[in-house]
């Protein structure tokens, strides 16, 4: 059946090109083999392996397939060897009818690339039916006055068999009056006359009987009989005869049961019963034709349905008989003429689903497409989806294959429902649609991702173990094992940052947990990346950084610097009776190594010797003094101070100051504080006192006298001037005072005193400190 090129604006149309694949037979004429009908089942018709130029495996490995257009299965293949065997016994007489030569056609389907070989098995024709006659007993009425020669049609013998296995002649029983001529039809059958040989006498014998025999042409040939029974009639002078001697007709297939088809006619010259004619249907090609005929009107109307596909044509012999039982014939040819009443069959023959994606240009289906009508009616057009990524290609005769335009993307779309529309070029056409699902399978093409690139995680210091921080999560495109993420931790870029003793991570669901009490002062925030990777084959992964963020908590009580609290004894600040308001008598120094508001620092003032004497700043620690000292006050004060830092809740140290008020520094008694020596430090300088004692001992004797030279002379220099330097006796005390009453004390100081001759102990000449340098740890923030 040819195919037909057909283009719309809605669908996209199949250019029916026939672009047989690469065969490996010579040309693309199609392997032809032939066997004789009736064969046994299980007969080897050939190697098709060896026919076909291939490795016997190589069927077996491409998946060969036998397709039948009838879908009946007459061969089978066995892949293994690449033999080809008689499935069942064939019948050429059921397969073709008598159309001579019978030619099967089958197609073999090769996959993997796809290939088509077009095969013909052609079934000879054996001598396996003998002549059948339509009667058992033929009736011919034959007038007396009949002459030699005169010749009267039989009626033939059906044989299925063709060639010389039909029927090739006629024979009649031996007799004085008859003998029997065969003649041949234009269609090639043979058919039989009877030839008078001599005058009959109804008066002598009214009556014949003969045998009449068929034999076709086999070896051996076989025959059909029939009874031909002979009336002899009175003198009839005239036979009719018809108007004409062939009447061709044409009929479209779907006409109605009972239409007429035509009026056939004839005329006898006789008068009387022997003028009267009766029209029958002599002879057909069958035993069962569709048609009756009006003995009397000599109309011939339809009696079953017609079916062009069936029979295409239609030959019968009508008679006309008279009264006298002489008759006429002639020929009625019926050409049934074909609609479009069978809409195009499609048959898919190999279905690969699922798809891989992105695999370039996959076959998913191979189909065939068949309708029986002819001409336009049999034209076919197939199509798919206009927005599809799928191709149709014609192969073979009438064969497709179905096959991927470009790679597929599973994630994009993981399923295709193309339909399938064949459509003949008929009037009206018909259509046939088939709906085939097509699955895309996965690859492990897409990587994992984070639904975020970072992740900042807030976790509080002094933490319980095993605390659930957060999670982190990634998606996978994919499907199935190729969408299954695990997670996992990257080794730190840091080396000293113990990550595993740190964080674990749950490898399934991605949540993070802190394994250990986490430390603000000892780690503020520490960076990691995390991996997921999916369970494909090459595994694909991806990472995000995670920062975590330690949050300060409370935990540190304030540390004082100053003054010192380790000391092993107190510190004593000194007042000068005669200090302002607001003089500072010292600054309270300290620290809290937690951050923010927990660092925040505040002083108070818990208790006092003397209560409204002195004041402490809340924010930076300055004791000052609130009024003027007076007689009355004591010369010692103790003071105890708090120190609070703002956390919730709070923690606070207190510290404890002893203040010494004194009239002036060059008071006799200024008391100066035992320091505790470190006696670990006594060793490392055994050897310096060694060599100091030494020393001392050379010149001792040599500092006492100039000791004295220098007294004697200040005093007589005093003596003649208007006042002089005096150095006040003593030890004075090594703490600080700030007598401008301004700045922040220190933990240790020294003074120079220069009193002016007859000032008294009140009045300094000048003052000079020496700042030691105060170490302070890394991690504490000074208050100021």
């Amino acid at each position: 059946m040819e195919t037909a090129l057909a283009k719309t604006s809605q669908q996209r149309q199949v250019v029916f090109l026939t672009m047989l694949l690469l065969l490996w037979v010579s040309g693309s004429e199609a392997i032809k083999y032939s066997v004789p009908e009736e064969t046994e089942s299980g007969y080897l018709v050939a190697n098709l392996a060896k026919n076909l130029g291939i490795r016997v495996g190589e069927l077996a490995a491409r998946g060969a397939q036998i397709h039948h257009r009838g879908n009946k299965e007459l061969l089978q293949l066995d892949a293994e060897t690449g033999n080809l065997f008689l499935k069942e016994k064939l019948d050429r007489e059921v397969l073709c009818g008598a159309t001579e030569p019978c030619v099967l056609h089958f197609q073999i389907i090769l996959k993997n690339p796809v290939q088509f070989f077009q095969t013909e098995l052609q079934l000879t024709d054996i001598n396996d039916h003998s002549p059948e006659f339509p009667d058992e007993k033929m009736l011919l009425k034959i007038p007396e006055s009949a002459q030699p020669g005169a010749m009267f049609p039989l009626k033939a013998a059906q044989d299925p068999d063709t060639g010389s296995n039909a029927v090739q002649n006629y024979t009649v029983s031996p007799n004085l009056h008859f003998h029997v001529v065969t003649h041949s039809r234009s269609d090639g059958r043979k058919y039989p006359e009877l030839v008078l040989d001599r005058a009959l006498d109804r008066e002598e014998q009214p009556e014949l009987t003969l045998i009449l025999t068929a034999l076709d042409g086999g070896a051996p040939p076989k025959s059909g009989t029939t009874t031909v029974r002979i009336e002899v009639v009175d003198i009839n002078d005239n036979a009719p005869q018809f108007m004409q001697s062939l009447y061709e007709v044409q009929v479209p297939e779907n006409i109605p049961l009972d239409a007429l088809l035509v009026t056939v006619s004839a005329r006898d010259l006789d008068a009387g019963i022997y003028g009267n004619i009766a029209y029958s249907l002599f002879q057909g090609d069958g035993d069962s034709q569709p048609f009756v005929i009006d003995e009397v009107t000599g109309k011939i109307r339809l009696s079953k349905k017609l079916d062009f596909e069936v029979t295409p044509s239609y030959n019968m012999e009508i008679a006309a008989t008279d009264g006298g039982g002489l008759s006429g014939k002639c020929t009625v040819a019926v050409q049934v003429l074909d609609v479009n009443d069978n809409p195009p069959k499609l048959t898919i023959s190999t279905l690969s689903s699922p798809i891989p994606e992105n695999s370039p240009e996959s076959v998913v289906a191979v189909f065939s497409v068949f309708d029986p009508d002819s001409g336009d009616n049999g034209r076919m057009v197939c199509s798919i989806q206009n927005e599809l990524p799928f191709l149709l290609k014609s192969t073979l005769e009438n064969y497709y294959t179905l096959a991927t335009e470009r790679p597929l993307d599973r994630e994009s779309r993981a399923e295709y429902n193309i339909t399938i529309t064949v459509s003949d070029m008929g009037t009206p056409g018909l259509t046939t649609q088939h709906t085939i699902t097509v699955q895309v399978s996965d690859i492990n093409d897409n990587a994992p991702t984070f639904t975020q690139t970072s992740y900042t995680l807030f976790v509080r210091e002094n933490n319980s173990p095993a605390l659930h921080i957060g999670t982190i999560s990634a998606t996978d495109s994919d499907s199935g094992s190729n969408a299954h993420i695990t997670y996992s931790l990257l080794p730190p870029q840091d080396p000293q940052l113990a990550l595993a003793s740190l964080i674990s991570i749950n490898v399934d669901n991605g949540q993070l947990f802190v394994l250990r009490a986490l430390d603000y002062e000892a780690l503020q925030a520490f960076d990691f990346r995390v991996s997921a990777t999916d369970g494909g084959s090459p595994a694909l992964s991806s990472q995000a950084l995670v920062h975590v963020v330690v949050l300060d908590d409370n935990d540190n009580a304030p540390f004082v610097l100053y003054p010192m609290q380790n000391a092993s004894a107190p510190c004593t600040e000194l007042l000068p009776r005669a200090a302002e308001p607001g003089y500072l008598v010292t600054k309270v120094v300290a620290v809290d190594r937690d951050s923010g508001q927990n660092a925040w620092l505040s002083f108070q003032l818990l208790k006092a010797t003397e209560p409204g004497l002195f004041s402490v700043w809340a924010h930076n620690g300055e004791v000052r003094t609130t009024r003027l000292l007076s007689e009355r006050d004591v010369p010692k004060h103790r003071l105890v101070l708090l120190v609070k830092d703002n956390g919730d809740p709070p923690r606070s140290a207190s510290v404890t100051l002893h203040v010494l008020v004194v009239d002036g520094f060059s008071q006799p008694y200024l008391p100066l504080p035992e320091v505790a020596l470190d006696p670990t430090r006594d060793e490392d300088y055994l050897t310096l006192y060694l060599v100091i004692a030494l020393a001392s001992v050379s010149s001792l004797f040599l500092l006492s006298v100039l000791l004295f030279v220098g007294v004697r002379l200040c005093r007589r220099a005093r003596a003649a001037s208007l006042g002089g330097c005096s150095v006040p006796e003593g030890h004075f005390p090594g703490h600080l005072v700030d007598v401008s009453g301004m700045g922040t004390l220190s933990q240790s100081y020294q003074y120079e005193v220069c009193l002016m001759g007859e000032s008294g102990a009140t009045d300094f000449k000048s003052l000079k400190p020496s700042i030691p340098t105060i170490l302070i740890p890394d991690n504490y923030m000074l208050n100021s």
